[in-house]
């Protein structure tokens, strides 16, 4: 098996998602190469609309492969500013292209220096990678 791919700009969860930073208080998340490859095959994949809140810690869509169907968790508290439209047709993004094309939602937050402090309290490639080796 290849090396799994493990981004150093983002931050990670335990629940195996990464955050991307996109602007002062947004992030773009998804799930990680090695929640991918764990899945298998991604078939569907449900997400929350536009404009919903999400809580830190609680589900806020799915992922099904033709494996199982996983819950995908809230890293942070925000509200959802976009979702990936791309993968109602495409579902198997979230395979090929995890850290890319496959991202799920985008979240937004009020206040800087709050995702700031969520960011810092996330694993880094190093911590996550830790986290896999098992």
């Amino acid at each position: 098996m290849s090396e799994l791919e493990i981004p150093a700009d983002r931050r990670y969860t335990a629940e195996h998602e990464w955050v991307e930073r996109t602007g002062p208080t947004t992030v773009r998340v998804g799930i990680t190469d090695f929640a991918q490859s764990q899945l298998g095959d991604v078939v569907f994949v449900q997400l929350p609309a536009v404009d919903e809140d999400v809580t830190a810690g609680e589900s806020f869509g799915e992922v099904e492969s033709t494996k199982s169907v996983s819950d995908i968790f809230a890293p942070l508290t925000a509200k959802v500013v976009a979702a990936n439209a791309d993968l109602d047709g495409n579902p198997e993004l979230v395979n090929s292209a995890p850290y890319g094309q496959g991202w799920l939602v985008e979240l937004g937050v009020d206040d800087e220096a709050a995702l700031d402090a969520a960011l810092a309290e996330m694993l880094d490639a190093a911590g996550y990678a830790d986290i896999t080796a098992g």
